[in-house]
């Protein structure tokens, strides 16, 4: 299980500040970004091999569950 930012998001702002710094921009000059989208991912096949048993009121919440 892992809760986290959205890897997806990070990929895009990353993008973005490589952009404005081809642009010209001064890396220095460029605001600090954190995250504001998360997700719970939970993988059903590593936690039955743990003998964990996920309660389903959890699954039901996870963004993602990899079985």
């Amino acid at each position: 299980m892992s809760y986290g930012p959205r890897m997806s998001d990070l990929f895009h702002r990353a993008a973005r500040q490589v952009d404005k710094i081809l642009k010209g921009a001064k890396p220095a000059d460029l605001p600090i970004e954190q995250s504001t989208k998360f997700e719970l991912v939970i993988n059903l096949k590593t936690a039955k091999a743990l003998g964990l048993t996920i309660p389903q009121s959890i699954l039901l919440r996870a963004d993602r569950v990899i079985e």
